[in-house]
C-alpha cells in the first residue's frame, strides 16, 4: 500500500483526493514529530507554571476570561468536545470525512498547535485503519472554524460518538475496539487543537476542485461535439482572436476546441453556411475560459489552506509565546467556494443552452426536431433538455453567495463569521448538478452527430463519441433514458471521457 508522508507543508489537492478514495496510508515525517513535541513541551510548561493563556488555562469564546485551574485543564478539553458536537443533517460522505481527518492531521503536523504526538498519531492510525467518524454535514459557521463537525470527529478519537468501520456504522468506542486502537485521554489544549480550524470546508473544497477540473475539461469536449453537430464555424477559435484578449482560460479553451476538432469535416468556415454562430458556440472560449480562470484561482487558495495552521491559539516554541489570532476564520475559503459555485454554474448554463439549440429544428441547421425522425409519435430528446433546464435553474438558487452573510455567535465575542462550510457544500451540489447537465449535452450531441448524413468528427471528438456510445446508444424510438444519463454522468465525473480524449490528442489545457 502506498504511503503518504505529511509534514504540514507539502500536501496537494491530488493527495487529498487519493487519501479520500482509500488505498493509501498516512505517516508523519520525523521533522513533523519533532516540531509537535517542541510545541507540546511549551504547553505543558505553561500549565505547570499556571500561566493564563487562552484555551489552555481559560474557557472558550465569551468565557476567554474565565481561568481554569491546572487540575481542570484536561476536563476542560472533554467538556469542549462533548458540548460542541452539535452538528445536524446527513453525514458527510466517507470520502469527505477521510479528507477532513487528513487535513486536520496535516495542520497539526506543522507543530504550532500544542497537541501531543501520541494524540496526533492516534488520529492518523484511525485514518489508516479505516475508522472514519460520522460527521454531520451542517452546523458550522465557518469561524471559529468548523467547530461542530470537527467535534464529531474528535468524539471518536476519545471513544465516543459514531464511526464507520470498514463501511459499517457503529458506536465510536466499538469501532476503535474492532480496529485495535486505544482511545485518547485528552490533556490540556488538545480538544481545542482538534476542533478549531477550517479542514471541513477545505476538504469539501479540495474535492470539489478535483471534480470541477474534470467537469470543465468535459465541457470543452461537449462543446466541441455540439459544435460539430451544429456545423459550427471554426474562425471564432482562431489564435489571432485570442491574442487580442489574452486571458489564460480563454486562450486554453480555444486551443482545446481546435485540437478536439482537428481533422473534422463537420466544422465549417466563416461564410460557408452562415457568417456567425450564436454565442453558445462562438463564445465557448470566453465563457469556459472565465470559469477556468476562476477555477485556477480557487485551486491556489485551497492549496494554500491545505498547508496552513488554522487553529487558535498558536504555539511558538522558538519565541516562548502563545498568540491568539484569527487563522480559524474561513473567509478565504468562503469567498473562493462561492466563486467556484458561480463559475461551475456558468458551465452548466451554457451547456444547457447548447442542448436546447441541438433539439430545436429552427436553430440546429437541418436536424429533425428533438432529434427524432418520427416526431409526434416520439418525443426524442425533448425531456432531457427539461431536466438540464431544471438543474440549471436550481444552480441559480444555490449560487447565491453564502459568504455575504454573518450571524454573531458566542454572545457577540465571535461577531463575524464566514459561512465557508455552507459555501463549500453549495459548490459541491452545484458541481453534481452540472455534471448531469454536461452529460445530457454529450448524449444529445452524439445523437445529433449520428443524424448528420455527411462528414466525420475530429480526432478528439471521435474518441469522446466512442466512449459515450459505450454508455448510451443512438435512440431511434422513445425509450427509458434515465439510466443512459446516469451512465454518461458517471463517465464525466470519473474522467473516462477525458482519459480517452487525452490519449488521442494529449492533455487538455486549463490555463
Amino acid at each position: 500500500m502506498t504511503e503518504l508522508f505529511i509534514d504540514g507543508n507539502n500536501l496537494t489537492i491530488e493527495d487529498v483526493y487519493n487519501i479520500s478514495a482509500g488505498g493509501m496510508t498516512v505517516k508523519l515525517t520525523g521533522d513533523a514529530c519533532r516540531r509537535v513535541d517542541r510545541a507540546r513541551a511549551l504547553v505543558e510548561r505553561y500549565v505547570d507554571e499556571n500561566r493564563v493563556e487562552y484555551g489552555i488555562t481559560t474557557g472558550f469564546g465569551r468565557f476567554a476570561d474565565v481561568n481554569i485551574s491546572k487540575d481542570e485543564t484536561a476536563q476542560l478539553q472533554y467538556n469542549l468536545i462533548r458540548s460542541h458536537a452539535c452538528g445536524v443533517g446527513e453525514p458527510l460522505p466517507i470520502e469527505t470525512a477521510r479528507a477532513v481527518m487528513l487535513l486536520r492531521a496535516n495542520a497539526l503536523a506543522k507543530g504550532y498547535s500544542g497537541i501531543r504526538l501520541s494524540t496526533l498519531n492516534t488520529l492518523v492510525e484511525m485514518l489508516d485503519k479505516d475508522v472514519i467518524p460520522v460527521i454531520p454535514s451542517k452546523g458550522s459557521l465557518g469561524a471559529s472554524g468548523d467547530l461542530a463537525p470537527l467535534a464529531h470527529m474528535a468524539l471518536v478519537l476519545i471513544g465516543e460518538g459514531e464511526a464507520c468501520y470498514k463501511g459499517k456504522r457503529m458506536p465510536g468506542k466499538e469501532a476503535m475496539g474492532l480496529a485495535g486502537i486505544t482511545p485518547v485521554r485528552l490533556d490540556s489544549k488538545e480538544g481545542l487543537a482538534l476542533i478549531n480550524g477550517t479542514p471541513v470546508m477545505t476538504a469539501i473544497g479540495a474535492l470539489t476542485v478535483c471534480g470541477a477540473i474534470n467537469l470543465i475539461k468535459a465541457a470543452d469536449i461537449a462543446g466541441a461535439v455540439s459544435m460539430e453537430a451544429l456545423r459550427g464555424i471554426r474562425d471564432a477559435f482562431d489564435d489571432r482572436v485570442q491574442m487580442l484578449r489574452p486571458h489564460a482560460g480563454q486562450t486554453a479553451t480555444a486551443r482545446n476546441i481546435n485540437r478536439l476538432t482537428e481533422g473534422s469535416s463537420l466544422v465549417t468556415g466563416q461564410g460557408q453556411l452562415r457568417m456567425q454562430d450564436s454565442y453558445t458556440i462562438r463564445c465557448i472560449p470566453q465563457v469556459h475560459g472565465a470559469s477556468k480562470d476562476a477555477l485556477n484561482y480557487v485551486k491556489g487558495t485551497i492549496e494554500t489552506e491545505l498547508n496552513s495552521v488554522t487553529d487558535n491559539p498558536l504555539i511558538f516554541p522558538d519565541d516562548d509565546a502563545v498568540i491568539s489570532g484569527g487563522n480559524f476564520h474561513g473567509q478565504p475559503i468562503a469567498l473562493a467556494m462561492d466563486f467556484l459555485g458561480i463559475a461551475v454554474s456558468e458551465i452548466a448554463d451554457i451547456s444547457e443552452r447548447r442542448t436546447a439549440k441541438l433539439i430545436d429544428s429552427n436553430l440546429n441547421n437541418g436536424l429533425p426536431c428533438f432529434l427524432t425522425k418520427e416526431g409526434g409519435l416520439n418525443s426524442g430528446f425533448m425531456i432531457p433538455q427539461y431536466a438540464a433546464a431544471a438543474l440549471v435553474s436550481e444552480n441559480k438558487v444555490l449560487a447565491h453567495p453564502a459568504s455575504v452573510d454573518s450571524i454573531p455567535s458566542s454572545a457577540n465575542q465571535e461577531d463575524h463569521v464566514s459561512m465557508g462550510t455552507i459555501a463549500a457544500r453549495k459548490a459541491k451540489e452545484i458541481l453534481n448538478n452540472s455534471i448531469d447537465v454536461v452529460a445530457i449535452e454529450l448524449m444529445t450531441a452524439c445523437q445529433a452527430v449520428d443524424l448528420r448524413d455527411e462528414g466525420h468528427p475530429g480526432k478528439g471528438t471521435s474518441a469522446a463519441y466512442k466512449v459515450i456510445r459505450t454508455a448510451a446508444p443512438f435512440i431511434a424510438k422513445d425509450e427509458y433514458m434515465h439510466g443512459y444519463i446516469e451512465n454518461c454522468a458517471g463517465l464525466v465525473a470519473g474522467g473516462q471521457i477525458i482519459k480517452a480524449v487525452e490519449s488521442e490528442i494529449g492533455p487538455l489545457d486549463l490555463s
